[in-house]
């Protein structure tokens, strides 16, 4: 049983943290609790089991980490570049490695930092599917996200840095629009509800 933690916040949210089974917390808003009936909140609850049962805190914490890695070794092979090729590139004709080299260092990381959402993405679905084998009722979680995602205030201690960790989008639905659905670290709330749906048929 993890430990439940309650927000004071009207944006209806939760997540959840912990490496592992015995290390985990549930985190639900007042916001949540005050939205949802009975059979949506065990859907949300089931959702952020799931999380924790399928070790997603412990796999993202990895690809943060290997993303960090590669900005490093990007950031490393420029400066190390500049510092000690740049003067023999230019005197041998081999700018062109000066220029891959910044390249490399500005697309990586972005690069590195889209595969870490995309994987992201995927795993909000495995967690939805696996809430809805849990309760028996993929309706209830269905609702629940139909529930938060029109909520159009995002929470006010949500960051990029904890975006991830959220059942959807922390930020409001203000802020899906243009380039920022590109960085987001959930699939579309519609999308997650026709699969719960069709999975309840």
């Amino acid at each position: 049983m993890p430990k439940i933690y309650v927000i004071n916040d009207p944006a209806p949210n939760a997540f959840a943290a912990g490496r592992d089974k015995d290390h985990a917390v549930v985190v639900v808003t007042t916001g949540l609790l005050s939205a949802l009936n009975r059979t949506e909140l065990e859907g949300v609850i089931a959702h952020e089991l799931s999380h924790i049962g399928n070790r997603d805190i412990f796999l993202s914490t990895i690809i943060v980490v290997l993303v960090g890695f590669i900005s490093i070794i990007s950031d490393w092979f420029l400066r190390s570049r500049f510092h000690f090729g740049g003067g023999r590139d230019r005197e041998n004709g081999n700018g062109i490695f000066v220029i891959l080299g910044i390249v490399f260092a500005i697309i990586s990381p972005l690069i590195a930092s889209l595969i870490h959402l995309a994987i992201s993405r995927k795993r909000e679905f495995l967690a939805d599917a696996s809430g809805a084998l849990l309760t028996r009722y993929p309706e209830g979680l269905a609702s629940a996200l139909e529930k938060i995602s029109v909520y159009p205030f995002g929470l006010s201690t949500a960051s990029n840095a904890t975006a991830h960790l959220f059942i959807a989008n922390p930020f409001g639905s203000k802020a899906l629009k243009g380039m920022h659905k590109l960085f987001q670290t959930h699939p579309p709330a519609d999308e997650r509800i026709k699969i719960l749906r069709e999975l309840g048929k």
